[in-house]
């Protein structure tokens, strides 16, 4: 009985080999952030290692991404993280988003939230560890960027508006 069970498994575990998400490789800068707000070096180094991979439209895929379900569960996270924040369609969203994006940036990389701990996991993407330095570094740029933001834009302009809920009949 366990050797039909085992032999089942891995009759599934061929099969799904054969079926893989579409990748995140489009690559499109349009509206990516670099085309209105300037990003040093440093941090766009930072970004490139420990940020793009799940928050723009290109993500470098390693070996492993080739096996199912590891293929899925990645395409998972990559999808969940460029639904809260994507660099590529960074300047397509309202001013205030923008802003809001800036001010969540700052937060996750303060808290220590990001680059999430399964991408570094067993020494996976080493370099997508950031150090103190580094966090102050991209807390610093984006600060800099809400500053500037601050002063091009009138303060109304900055806050998200909230969704009053329909009234009451």
């Amino acid at each position: 009985m366990i050797r039909k069970i085992l032999l089942g498994l891995g009759v599934i575990l061929i099969l799904i080999q054969f079926i893989h998400p579409e990748k995140n490789e489009s690559n499109d800068k349009k509206h990516d952030i670099s085309t209105k707000y300037a990003i040093p070096a440093n941090v766009n180094h930072l970004l490139e290692v420990a940020c793009n991979d799940c928050h723009s439209n290109k993500t470098t895929y390693p070996w492993y991404s080739q096996i199912q379900p590891v293929a899925w569960w990645m395409n998972h996270h990559v999808e969940e993280g460029k639904g809260e924040l994507n660099f590529s369609t960074f300047t397509s969203r309202p001013i205030a988003v923008q802003n809001h994006k800036f001010e969540e940036i700052i937060d996750e990389v303060d808290e220590k939230g990001m680059p999430l701990s399964s991408y570094t996991y067993l020494g996976m993407h080493k370099e997508a560890n950031l150090s103190d330095e580094d966090r102050k570094a991209i807390i610093d740029w984006a600060k800099a960027q809400m500053d500037t933001l601050k002063a091009n834009y009138p303060a109304d302009s900055l806050v998200l508006k909230r969704k009053t809920p329909p009234p009451a009949k």
